[in-house]
């Protein structure tokens, strides 16, 4: 009784845009306060000093250049944007990828995208493949990797008729089952300890190596990518309502779930390139929103976004101050702190899915 007055409440038109303005500002707060934060002990005025010089050309010359600029400038901010964006990215994919299958255990890597992403990084850090690319040919590998599994998942589904979504989730798990066993092969026989290691720890993701030059291609694809499903929300609607009801309205999903993989494979891809493997952002975030605001995905778009990037941010500064003198891959702590949230919410049983409490 009382989630569902709750989400009447939340779901009226002026309480939902003063919790979008209140997003936003809490979103524009994290970044410049986690900015402060790390294991350097910077005074608060150095770091807005060299923040504002940077994007306004407002202060001292001096703040343009030293080792206060570089630690502000070139680590913690730009890992903060990407922080946020790709928060952004897995939260609104695990929307989608929930409304494509039906299924709200869906996130954005159940569907085999994280199994091609590793099988893409075993292969070039224990094989070499891709050396060609250059110095990021690993995380290019796994982009690719994510993407090609996406449309593998997409070809197997349509075989012998049209692609369901029971299809697409099956044939999601055993692509995800064929490449993580060619990853476990890879991995035992290349007899590569520092190999292992590696591929090990960018498993657990980490985003140490954020930069601008990262961020300039990743910020604008998952920003792109939301304004996108927000504009697809009626399509997402009626795809929890099931393809029977969807052509009797007139919309035939088929067409639109394959390029709704797809459109998410590429962002999750840039994610997984820039910052390895981070699960449960796109599972907890969606269901912890739709629970207060209900299914629509009008609203469900934005609202993902807003609080999976706020969630990355602090996720990203706990990583890096939880451990004095050591940084904590964020994947263990996204787990850490997903992992007890979803339990809750199964041991609850009530979530709002497909317009009705599951």
């Amino acid at each position: 009784m009382g989630a569902q007055l709750g989400k009447k409440f939340f779901s009226k038109r002026p309480v939902y845009w003063t919790v979008i303005l209140l997003l936003f500002l809490a979103l524009i707060f994290s970044l410049l306060f986690a900015v402060t934060i790390g294991s350097s002990d910077i005074p608060f005025k150095d770091v807005y000093h060299v923040v504002f010089y940077k994007l306004f050309g407002i202060g001292d010359a001096a703040m343009g250049e030293g080792k206060i600029h570089d630690v502000v400038w070139f680590i913690r901010l730009p890992r903060l944007v990407l922080a946020a964006a790709i928060g952004m990215s897995l939260s609104i994919c695990g929307v989608v990828m929930q409304a494509i299958v039906k299924n709200p255990l869906a996130e954005p890597y159940v569907l085999g995208i994280s199994s091609g992403a590793s099988l893409g990084a075993t292969l070039s850090i224990m094989l070499g493949v891709g050396i060609t690319f250059g110095s990021n040919y690993v995380g290019i590998m796994a982009c690719l990797g994510a993407f090609l599994i996406s449309i593998g998942v997409v070809a197997l589904a349509n075989i012998g008729g049209r692609a369901t979504s029971v299809k697409l989730l099956l044939a999601g798990m055993a692509l995800s089952s064929l490449c993580g066993a060619f990853s476990s092969f890879i991995v035992y026989f290349s007899n590569d300890q520092d190999g292992m290691k590696t591929v090990s720890y960018w498993m657990m993701g980490s985003l140490g190596g954020a930069s601008w030059e990262n961020n300039a291609v990743v910020v604008p694809i998952s920003i792109l990518g939301v304004l996108f499903f927000w504009t697809q929300y009626r399509t997402l609607n009626l795809m929890l309502l099931g393809d029977e009801s969807a052509i009797t309205l007139g919309t035939d999903l088929h067409p639109w779930r394959q390029l709704y993989l797809l459109v998410s494979s590429l962002m999750v891809g840039f994610a997984v390139y820039c910052a390895g493997v981070i699960g449960f952002v796109g599972l907890v975030i969606p269901h912890v929103v739709r629970m207060l605001f209900g299914t629509d995905h009008k609203k469900l778009v934005p609202l993902c976004a807003l609080v999976g990037a706020i969630f990355l941010i602090w996720a990203d500064v706990l990583c890096r101050i939880i451990i004095t003198g050591m940084e904590l891959p964020i994947g263990i702590l996204t787990s850490m702190i997903g992992a007890p949230v979803f339990i809750w919410l199964m041991v609850r049983k009530k979530y709002g899915f497909g317009g009705k409490e599951s």
